[in-house]
Formats: C-alpha cells, structure tokens, sequence
C-alpha cells in the first residue's frame, strides 16, 4: 500500500464516482480503478459497491476512508514540516551564552528569534563560561554559542567576532571611588578583587590580570567565583572589587557602582559553531544573533 493508493481511494470516496474522481487526480480511470482492486486484494474485503452509475462504500470502505484521510493528514503535515526545517524555519536549536552576553544579548537575540523564527524551538543556556561552552559546542550539547574566542581558535570550529566590550570597574556602592564618572585601573592596586576561576575553567581571569599588570600592579587577594552574577553580589558585598565587560551593567544589582576605565582595555565577545555547520536552523539563528549587535 502506498500514498498513492491511499490519495485515490479517499478521492473515490469524496466523489463516489470514478470518472470525476479520476479527473480530480489527474490520472485515467481505468488506472483508478486498478489501484482500487489493488487495495482490496491487498486487504481481503471489498471496499466499494460498483454501480453504472454510482459508487457506495462498503462498511469496511467507510472504516478505511477513516484511516486514509488520518495517515494523509499525517503526512501533509510531516511534509509541510520538513519543508520548514530543510528552510531553517522549524527544529531545534541549543545556545549556550557566557555570563556577559546573558545579561543583553540573550534575550534580545531570544526575541527576534520568536519574532522571526516562531517555530524554532530554542534551547537557552546562559552564564556559562567559555572553556565549558567549547567543551558542550563540540560534543554537541549545543549547536552555536557567545563567547570569548581565546580558546575557541580550532580547525574544529568556526568563529566569528562579535564585538569589543570594554572592561569596567566593579565597585561596592559605599566605596570612595564609587561615585567617580571614571578611575585609572592603578587606583585600584591596594584592593581585594573578585575574579571569574582561573586557569581552564574560565578565560576572564587571564584577562583581569593582564589588566592590572598593564598598568603594573598584581591584585593583593583574589577570590574566585564560577558565575558573573555571583561575583557581581560579592562585590555588593564588599569581599572586593571586581572587573567586567561593559555588558554586564545590565545586571542592575543594588549595593554596586560600576565605573568606567581611563584607557580601558577591551575583551572580544565572538560567536562559534562547529565548522561546516549545515543546519539551515542554525545558520539562521547565528545570523539574527549576529544582526542583534
């Protein structure tokens, strides 16, 4: 039994009347009717009572019209969704974002991607750090993700930069330097800092040392937290002061003043999938989280 079978014989049932039906599919009436003959030696019961001039469907022909239209129904709806995947308009679609992107990037890139993209079914993660979202990209817990590209350069993966975010001081909101519209890094040289975890685990921490070191310092205490948004509350605190991407301000906690570097060094925020990506679901994603920026 096949589609075709099934498509003429709900055909003859709607029309009860094999040359119209016959015209409606488009094929000569004697073939209809071969393929009804068909469908009955296949199933061992006639399906339709033959008259000059009019065709009645047995019991067992009504029951089966029933099941016809469902599998039919069934598969128009399979083809008209396969046709939006193969377009990138439907399927599914793993993101995972670091901690800074979280904040903005997140959910307007999620909006327009709803927007434009409604049946993508997207799968968010956020604040992560950057050698875990390597890690999940290529062992396919995720399909694309926003992060630092340092250690994301591999034959591997494709990446793209994003953009440049300029690094910001961290303050408690009662700290004498708090209120200033912007401070040279070296006034920070005899302050506690709060660091993302260092070696593997995240590349940010790399990027705060270098900083201070740039402007000859190395902080005299480092406390190392996993979560951007943990290592903003520390602050809030006062177990430190911390450095962070501009994007982070986003995160409006109470109890901290975020100011701004003279000079301040920058960090890139790129966009990686795995090389060769072929999904049309992917790509579109990446290119709206691309046109968010």
């Amino acid at each position: 039994m096949e589609l075709r079978h099934l498509r003429a014989f709900t055909a003859l049932a709607e029309e009860r009347h094999f040359g119209r039906a016959a015209e409606r599919l488009h094929i000569a009436q004697p073939a209809l009717s071969q393929q009804i003959k068909q469908l009955e030696r296949e199933f061992g019961v006639a399906l339709v009572n033959r008259t000059t001039r009019r065709v009645e469907l047995t019991s067992a022909g009504q029951r089966f019209a029933e099941h016809a239209r469902t599998v039919l129904g069934s598969a128009d709806r399979a083809s008209a969704d396969m046709s939006l995947v193969a377009s990138g308009r439907a399927g599914r679609v793993s993101v995972g974002f670091i901690g800074s992107a979280t904040y903005d990037l997140l959910p307007l890139a999620t909006r327009e991607v709803r927007r434009l993209l409604p049946g993508i079914d997207l799968e968010l993660h956020g604040e992560l750090l950057s050698p875990a979202l390597v890690d999940g990209l290529l062992d396919g817990t995720y399909d694309l993700v926003v992060l630092r590209p340092d250690r994301a350069r591999r034959p591997e993966l494709d990446v793209r930069v994003l953009r440049a975010e300029p690094l910001v001081a961290v303050l408690p909101d009662r700290h004498a330097l708090a209120g200033r519209p912007s401070l040279d890094l070296a006034e920070l040289a005899a302050e506690p800092f709060v660091t993302h975890f260092s070696g593997d685990r995240s590349s940010m921490h790399e990027h705060v040392l270098a900083a201070c070191a740039a402007v000859g310092f190395r902080p005299v205490s480092i406390m190392e937290v996993g979560e951007t948004a943990t290592l903003v509350v520390f602050v809030a605190a006062g177990l430190g002061v911390a450095l962070v991407p501009s994007p982070v301000r986003s995160l409006a906690l109470k109890g901290v003043s975020y100011v701004p570097l003279t000079s301040a060094p920058a960090v890139e925020l790129a966009l990686a999938t795995r090389a060769g990506e072929s999904s049309p679901a992917i790509r579109q994603v990446a290119e709206i989280v691309v046109s968010c920026l």
